[in-house]
């Protein structure tokens, strides 16, 4: 037997060796790269974890996300191949092609960009209809549409495209710039969308216009001109309004008040006028809104409506059928005194005037509302408000055959356009009225049932408040939240009822953590009211003295059916409570998050034994890393076969233990040793996976200290099939046996 075991150590001596220095020095450079590969492994999990969580899409996110957890999967499988790669010798280089492929095809899904199909920068309306929306934006496509082949009045105007929009951006430089911002942004964080907001566009507003752009815009103001004075036009200097008109703007998606309009612009303010619309694709409810639905801001341009400024007489919005309630099949139409944004913002109530779908357009309900106030033009520019005569204040704004004329006009659209539509219109000094624009109503039937009585009161609840519009019936209950100066919503808390004075569209900011909204003024045909149904935030409008009839912080329950504020949280309407659809489903971020994550989450390479785990099978990144950490471990298990190689650098455990073990750190695994320490005791090892596997071998139940009795009919056994089955078998054999350790990490031989 002696004889035996000097042949073996013979044989193995005839080999030479890394020193102790060289060896220690590999071992740590596999530690390194293996414990790089686990950090990224856990990295890349925990990215599709939240990806998946993400794709429930009930959870906001921009494509600033999708971008970066796209970036961070491909940085992390990339360094996962590397560290393998490291650790055999190269062995598997045929996963970088892979990867190269599967990077790509997610670049490919990231860089679809929305292109202009037409080179013009303006288009007077004459020459623009519906099917031009990604040329002119929503709202001038649908002015254009109404003009054109509906044949219904408008005002002169011109579009400036969303040609002109990339010309100025791309003459600015802008894109990468506002990117930069849009990458810092911390979309759960009002403050952060306010700052990302104002940088965003203090850069726009100080940007220079493109001297064709600016002679395009000066050409089509004086054409515009021309056209109204052939037209007999002789009023004071030509005064217009720009309206925002984004690509997806007055589509399915509202967009109510999210963007800027400047009503009573003079010529020489235009192209400051145009630059200020831009901008406000970056407010921060415009960025909240986007960001809620989904948008992504590829898909985003603005085009502006350069319209003939109307001094209207009176204004409002036509809703062409009920808004929730469809089995009324009614038109209804709001009114108020001057200006429209006072008929959209919430200001005041606006008269609302109910009328039936039969040929002699019968009115079936008037309300006639207080309007204190109203907008007009400023001579100076720009708009002032001032009081309504008294005698005016409760008069109707509309005479029966004006209601008549709206009506017609809210059928004709509804007809051409085959559903129910949201409709601005204004009554001019001659009494024509005019179609401002048209866009589809967002309908939907809500309730347990369809009613056409008020229920009951619920007893045994004292009822704090009652209103007359119900903007989104439902009920939710929470804490009231008063809302005085729009700096109050960097503080709203989730799962609060926002009770304010106004409605306001500004409100969009807080309504995905909303559970209710109640304001003292306000419509179901204003701005906020048409995000509230998109948002579906139950919301009850015109109650007066809400704000001193609800006190701060008092838990309210909001009946959006009835139109009641209850104190107290009534779990009898909240049985009645509608969960709200996933808002980001089927967004354009959505999407093109679905389209990503196929070719990083799915798992296709489960079983490790198959003929096809391998390279050429990973489809995703997914199965990329599950390759890889399948064979890192292979790769760290055979770092036992160079312990054997080593006699120096390691540290002679003392411990009463039937094994001859050597202990090799690389780094945290032990107490501070001297540079000369050749033996290291339990008590000096801080490794967590090491000191465990200790404590069990030195439990008393299990503690030797002498080795085991050689059984030898065993022993040849052992050593036959170490020496024919292991290549390494017969060097090992008799060896001792190393714990190769970290703070975190222990490789046993």
């Amino acid at each position: 037997m002696t004889g035996l075991m000097e042949s073996f150590r013979k044989w193995r001596s005839r080999k030479a060796g890394p020193s102790r220095d060289e060896m220690a020095s590999i071992f740590r450079a596999k530690y390194d790269h293996f414990k790089q590969l686990l950090g990224s492994n856990t990295e890349l999990l925990n990215i599709i974890t939240d990806m998946e969580d993400k794709l429930q899409g009930q959870r906001v996110f921009g494509m600033s996300y999708v971008r970066s957890q796209s970036a961070r999967c491909v940085f992390h499988a990339l360094r996962m191949i590397q560290s393998l790669n490291s650790l055999s010798a190269n062995r598997y280089a045929r996963l970088v092609p892979v990867l190269e492929n599967l990077n790509g095809r997610i670049k490919d899904e990231l860089e679809q960009r929305r292109e202009a199909p037409l080179t013009d920068l303006v288009l007077p309306y004459a020459q623009i209809h519906r099917d031009m929306v990604d040329f002119v934006g929503g709202k001038s496509a649908n002015l254009g549409e109404v003009l054109n082949r509906v044949h219904l009045p408008v005002a002169e105007g011109f579009a400036i495209t969303t040609r002109a929009f990339d010309t100025f951006l791309a003459h600015n430089d802008l894109v990468d710039e506002i990117n930069k911002f849009k990458m810092e942004l911390d979309i759960d964080n009002p403050e952060s969308i306010q700052t990302a907001s104002e940088d965003i566009q203090r850069l726009i507003i100080s940007a220079k216009i493109p001297t064709e752009l600016d002679a395009a815009i000066g050409n089509a103001f004086t054409s515009m001109a021309q056209r109204l004075a052939e037209k007999g036009y002789t009023g004071h200097e030509l005064r217009v309004s720009l309206r925002s008109s984004a690509i997806g703007e007055d589509s399915e998606l509202s967009f109510a008040g999210q963007y800027l309009s400047l009503l009573n612009v003079p010529e020489h303010q235009l192209l400051q006028s145009y630059r200020y619309i831009v901008a406000s694709l970056y407010t921060p409810r415009a960025i909240s809104y986007r960001l809620n639905k989904g948008i992504r801001d590829e898909d985003v341009a603005m085009s502006v409506a350069c319209l003939q400024m109307v001094e209207s007489v009176a204004s409002g919005v036509i809703y062409t059928r009920h808004p929730y309630h469809l089995h009324e099949d009614h038109i209804i139409i709001s009114a108020v005194w001057g200006l429209g944004p006072y008929a959209v913002d919430g200001h005041i109530t606006p008269d609302t005037y109910v009328v039936a779908k039969d040929p002699q357009n019968t009115l079936l309900e008037t309300q006639i509302s207080l309007k204190p106030v109203q907008l007009v033009s400023n001579p100076d520019g720009g708009l002032v408000e001032i009081e309504v005569d008294s005698e005016q204040r409760h008069v109707p704004c509309l005479q029966p055959d004006q209601i008549r004329t709206l009506a017609r006009y809210a059928t004709e659209l509804e007809n051409h356009y085959r559903c129910a539509q949201d409709i601005e219109w204004a009554l001019d000094p001659t009494g024509q009225l005019l179609v401002l624009q048209t866009r589809p109503l967002r309908v939907q039937e809500v309730g347990p049932e369809c009613v056409t009585e008020l229920p009951p009161p619920v007893s045994g609840f004292t009822i704090l408040a009652q209103g007359h519009a119900m903007a989104f019936p439902g009920v939710g209950s929470g804490p009231a939240f008063h809302v005085t100066h729009e700096e109050d919503l960097a503080n709203f808390p989730d799962g609060a009822i926002l009770v304010a004075k106004h409605s306001s569209p500004k409100y969009v900011l807080v309504m995905p953590k909303a559970q209710g909204i109640v304001t003292e003024s306000g419509s179901v045909t204003g701005h906020m009211a048409s995000l509230c149904r998109e948002f579906q935030v139950p919301s009850v409008l015109d109650i007066t003295g809400a704000m001193s009839a609800i006190p701060r912080e008092m838990v309210i329950t909001v009946d959006g059916f009835s139109g009641r504020v209850y104190q107290g949280r009534v779990e009898e309407l909240l049985a009645q409570h509608i969960e709200r659809e996933p808002f980001m489903k089927d967004s354009p971020v959505y999407q093109t998050l679905r389209r990503v994550a196929d070719l990083i989450v799915p798992l296709h390479l489960l079983d490790p034994k198959a003929e096809t785990f391998t390279p050429e099978y990973c489809q995703t990144l997914h199965d990329i890393m599950r390759f890889v950490h399948e064979k890192s471990y292979g790769e760290m298990f055979q770092i036992s076969d160079l312990v054997s190689d080593v006699g120096a650098g390691s540290l002679k455990l003392k411990a009463p233990i039937p094994l001859d073990l050597f202990v090799i750190d690389l780094g945290g695994g032990t107490v501070e040793l001297s540079e000369h320490a050749r033996k290291v005791s339990p008590k000096q090892i801080v490794s967590a996976p090491f000191s465990a596997v200790l404590k069990g071998l030195l439990h008393k139940d299990l503690r030797m200290t002498q080795p085991r009795p050689v059984e030898f009919s065993g022993f040849f056994s052992v050593m036959r099939e170490q020496m024919l089955a292991n290549p390494h078998g017969a060097e090992r054999f008799g060896d001792r046996s190393y714990a190769i350790i970290s703070d975190k990490y222990l490789n046993f031989s």
